[in-house]
């Protein structure tokens, strides 16, 4: 069975909250950060966000922003039932490809340093350019090199 995505619709907010916070609040209290479920909200409502399928089945997310310097992963969010099956790679393939038809000139995002997505996003290229308090800040370079 294939993974699909679609753009996520306002609708979908309660649904991406859930599961992020789900995934998301050990490290929160790991690191002793505070979840709020309104700073998601306002998060969510500035993002173009996407959701992912197996099947029929939702079963996560992914969220981005754009500036001149990268296409930026807010959020990829997959349920743990399904973890382990492709669809965080699936869903970084297809974000990496957005990246190229957008000519921008990284991928970056941030990641709790204990999170094990990051040897997914290693795997898949992006690099650590740095750390801050409790992250790893990765990117994966797409600058066509000067001959």
């Amino acid at each position: 069975m294939s993974f699909q995505m679609r753009r996520a619709l306002p609708e979908d907010l309660a649904f991406a909250r859930a599961l992020t916070c789900q995934n998301m609040l050990r490290y929160y209290i790991q690191h002793d950060l505070l979840w709020q479920d309104e700073a998601f909200d306002v998060a969510w409502s500035g993002r173009e966000s996407w959701l992912v399928y197996k099947g029929d089945v939702k079963i996560g997310f992914f969220s981005l922003s754009r500036d001149a310097r990268a296409l930026y992963i807010r959020e990829l969010q997959v349920a743990e039932a399904f973890r382990g099956q492709g669809a965080g790679s699936w869903t970084i393939d297809q974000v990496i490809e957005i990246t190229r038809k957008e000519r921008r000139p990284a991928l970056r995002l941030t990641v709790f340093e204990n999170n094990p997505a990051k040897n997914l996003y290693q795997r898949k290229g992006l690099q650590v350019q740095g750390k801050d308090e409790c992250f790893l800040r990765m990117q994966l370079d797409l600058r066509t090199p000067v001959l």
